[in-house]
C-alpha cells in the first residue's frame, strides 16, 4: 500500500510566507538560523547520534578486510548505506527506497567520497591484495526536515570518531590485532565537509537555512552547498526547483561558510570531550 504524502494546507502556506516576509519563521528562528545541534557518542568507536532540532540520525562505522577494486589496487573502499524507515516519518515505506532517500544518499556520497575527505590510500594493507573496506550505515530516526545536513554531520563525525584495528604486515603474512591488545588506529581525514541546505520561496526572493519539515513541503526550490572550513566548496547540489541568479548562489556560499565554521568547531569540541572522557575512564579502570 502506497502512503500518500500529506501536503500543507493553503492557510499554512500563507502563514509561513507572511512570517518569512517579516524575516521570521514559524518555529521562532531567524531566516539564517540553524536549529540546535546535539552530538552523542555510543560505547563503541564510530557510533554517533546527531540531533538537529527534532531531526535525528544515527551513524555506525564498521571495517573489514576486502580485495581492492581492479582499477584502484592501492586504495581502500568507502561505502555508504542509508535506511529511512516509517518510524522516522509515516510517508516513507519499509523495504523501498524513495526518491528523497536516493537523493540524500547521492549527496552524502558526493560530499564525502568525491571531495577526497577520507584518505583511501591510507586504507591499503597489501597493494592489489588486501585493503580496508569502511562502511557507514546511516539510520534515520526522526524526520522534522533537513535530513541531508543531519546525515552529513552524522557521517563525517562517525568517521572522525571511528578507530580501525591495527595491522602488522611481515612479508605476505598479515596480522590484524584485536582492539584489546593494541590501540586502534584513527582514519586519516583531510578535512570535514559539512552540508548546508537552503530552501527558496516567492520565486527565489526569500530563502531560509536549515528548513524544517513544513518549510520543505512548501519550498519552491532548494540547494545544498557542501563546504569545509578552508572555504573550499566540495559539492553543490540543486535538484530541480526555481532557477537561481549567480548573486544568490554567492550569497548562499557566504552564509554556508559561517554555518560550516560553527558546526566544525562543535564537532571537534565534541570529539575532544569524548576522547578525554574515554581516557579518564581507561585510566580509572586500570587503577
Amino acid at each position: 500500500m502506497v502512503n500518500k504524502e500529506l501536503k500543507p494546507s493553503i492557510n499554512e502556506g500563507d502563514f509561513v510566507l507572511a512570517a518569512l516576509n517579516e524575516k521570521r519563521r514559524v518555529d521562532g528562528r531567524g531566516i539564517y538560523d540553524v536549529r540546535s545541534l546535539q552530538i552523542s557518542f555510543g560505547a563503541d568507536y564510530g557510533q554517533v547520534e546527531i540531533q538537529l532540532g527534532r531531526t535525528r540520525v544515527a551513524a555506525k562505522v564498521s571495517a573489514k578486510v576486502e580485495r581492492p577494486r581492479n582499477d584502484k589496487p592501492t586504495e581502500g573502499i568507502l561505502l555508504f548505506n542509508t535506511e529511512i524507515s516509517p518510524m522516522a516519518c509515516p510517508t516513507f515505506e519499509a523495504g523501498s527506497r524513495s526518491e528523497e532517500e536516493v537523493l540524500i544518499s547521492r549527496i552524502i556520497e558526493k560530499s564525502l567520497r568525491r571531495s577526497r575527505a577520507i584518505d583511501t590510500e591510507g586504507l591499503c594493507i597489501v597493494a592489489g591484495e588486501k585493503v580496508w573496506e569502511i562502511r557507514v550505515d546511516l539510520h534515520f530516526l526522526d524526520h522534522d526536515g533537513n535530513l541531508v545536513d543531519c546525515a552529513g554531520i552524522a557521517a563525517i563525525t562517525a568517521l572522525s570518531h571511528f578507530r580501525r584495528p591495527d595491522v602488522t604486515v611481515v612479508g605476505e603474512e598479515v596480522t590484524i590485532h584485536p582492539i584489546d591488545q593494541r590501540n586502534p588506529v584513527p582514519l586519516s581525514i583531510h578535512h570535514l565537509p559539512i552540508c548546508v541546505s537552503f530552501a527558496f520561496f516567492d520565486q527565489g526572493q526569500l530563502l531560509v537555512v536549515d528548513p524544517n519539515y513544513l518549510e520543505e513541503k512548501l519550498k519552491q526550490g532548494s540547494m545544498v552547498i557542501t563546504m569545509n572550513i578552508h572555504k573550499e566548496i566540495c559539492a553543490l547540489s540543486k535538484a530541480g526547483g526555481i532557477p537561481l541568479e549567480m548573486d544568490q548562489v554567492l550569497r548562499c556560499s557566504q552564509i554556508a561558510l559561517v554555518k560550516v565554521t560553527e558546526t566544525t568547531e562543535q564537532i571537534q569540541k565534541a570529539l575532544e570531550t569524548d576522547k578525554a572522557s574515554r581516557k579518564k575512564a581507561a585510566s580509572s579502570g586500570a587503577k
